[in-house]
């Protein structure tokens, strides 16, 4: 087979694993979220509970992903992964019982971690052995596509079918992508040198730089969850704009598609630490659009810019993790998301207190913004460090 065609089906096999196990097995809930609770009887505190506890698998897959060197092993947990991303989906329309959804919710998040860290590390690590763009845009664009989908299909099938149907709905189309997601990734290849022959050897950043880094990748949590959250019950706050909070959602599911692949053109062209300082300066404005003018155009504009913000910082973030560890990225990329990841528990209960005691959600977004906009300070601090360290006589990276 000839090496694009190769390259082609091992980035499709991305993609397609990514719309599977966070679009579909994470993201679906979010559209679906109201219309359970009209339909299932799934009461508020209930539909966080369920959220929270995905993120609780989510973040026990990152632990996990960031112990495990073996890359047979990880091998093994993706295609796991492909599998209870769908028997989970299932599972969420075959019964109503709160037990029974957190219990899928749970592994649904396990599933995701497999796909977002192990996935990635497997299709990076590919990537850099046969000599390709060490870059995952294309792949992460799996997760915006993922987004979007779920969220038109409830749009236009709620309708017509009721909650449970529509689980089943979308765990038809889950078992028609995870054919090719699971064919088109060929096992791994464990030799120490790339396809031309050359060694492949980790040059891990400072102490200091992880630090660092580690921090703006909390404040970019923190911001990313906030919006992510509670957009579609902002949307719907709105006066005049009630019910328009799933297109919202839409709308942050297309700006992410393209974005990850642009954000990788831009990191080419400016390098990482000045594309991710772009990217973090885009999505304060994203944050802040639908609290300065409440429209909307604002609030469309403001998710547009969010979506296309949060995957690219997350995309170039585990890029970086990829080419510091080339034999074993997914154990960075796995320390990392569990920064991240505590951000994604903390964030929603401060906003959730300042909300009920405000009667808005404005002051969790300005909680998001200052947040991102220390992020950001701490990746210009992370380029001054980057710059002393390249002129030290013995670098630690």
């Amino acid at each position: 087979m000839s090496d694009p065609v190769q390259r082609l089906k091992v980035l499709s096999a991305g993609v397609l694993s990514l719309i599977l196990m966070l679009g579909i097995a994470r993201f679906a809930y979010t559209p679906l979220l109201p219309i359970m609770q009209q339909q299932a009887g799934l009461g508020i505190s209930e539909g966080g509970w369920l959220a929270a506890i995905n993120y609780l698998g989510y973040l026990c897959g990152a632990l996990i992903a960031a112990f495990i060197s073996n890359l047979v092993l990880k091998d093994r947990l993706y295609r796991l992964g492909l599998v209870v991303a769908l028997l989970t989906t299932a599972g969420m329309g075959l019964t109503d019982n709160i037990w029974l959804w957190s219990a899928l919710r749970f592994l649904a998040g396990l599933s995701s971690a497999a796909g977002m860290l192990l996935g990635s590390g497997l299709i990076l690590n590919w990537l850099i052995r046969h000599n390709h763009h060490s870059e995952l845009g294309i792949h992460f664009s799996g997760i915006g596509l993922g987004i979007a989908l779920c969220a038109i299909a409830v749009e236009l099938m709620s309708q017509y079918i009721d909650w449970s149907q529509m689980w089943l709905l979308l765990t038809l189309i889950g078992a028609l992508i995870l054919i090719p997601a699971w064919a088109w990734l060929p096992p791994p290849d464990t030799a120490a040198v790339t396809s031309s022959g050359k060694m492949m050897v980790d040059t891990p950043p400072s102490r200091a730089f992880m630090r660092l880094f580690t921090l703006a990748y909390f404040c970019a949590g923190v911001g990313y969850v906030v919006s992510a959250t509670f957009i579609v019950a902002i949307v719907d706050q709105l006066p005049g704009l009630e019910g328009k909070g799933a297109w919202t959602f839409m709308v942050v599911g297309l700006g992410a598609a393209p974005a990850a692949i642009l954000w990788d053109l831009v990191a080419r062209k400016l390098g990482n630490l000045n594309a991710l300082i772009s990217a973090s300066v885009l999505q304060i404005v994203g944050i802040l659009l639908p609290v300065i003018e409440p429209n909307l155009i604002l609030s469309m504009i403001g998710a547009l810019l969010f979506g296309a913000t949060f995957i690219g910082i997350v995309s170039l973030v585990l890029t970086m993790a990829g080419r510091y560890y080339p034999t074993r990225p997914a154990k960075m990329m796995g320390k990392m998301t569990l920064s991240y990841g505590a951000a994604q528990i903390i964030a929603p209960a401060i906003t959730g207190l300042l909300a009920e005691y405000s009667g808005s959600y404005s002051d969790g977004l300005y909680l998001a913004a200052a947040m991102m906009a220390l992020g950001s300070v701490l990746l210009l601090m992370l380029k001054t460090l980057e710059r002393n360290e390249s002129r030290a006589p013995a670098p630690d990276h």
